[in-house]
């Protein structure tokens, strides 16, 4: 969990604000939550997690495939 505290006397709850958001941007702890949300059932997982390295895959194919350049 995120704790901020007063940096000093005078500082704005504005400020504030935007310190506790930049230090829950930093901890990943919005997506941690949200995948929290919901269930998921480790063959939910597995699956998502081959996806994703099917797409990395065709990703890193396609860069290494060589540009046809056209005159």
């Amino acid at each position: 969990m995120s704790k901020v505290q007063k940096k000093h006397k005078g500082e704005s709850f504005e400020s504030l604000m935007r310190r506790f958001k930049r230090s829950c941007e930093k901890s990943n702890l919005i997506t941690e939550v949200k995948k929290r949300e919901q269930f998921e059932k480790p063959s939910g997982k597995l699956k998502r997690a081959k996806e994703m390295a099917a797409k990395k895959e065709q990703k890193r194919q396609e860069d290494q495939r060589p540009k046809l350049l056209y005159s």
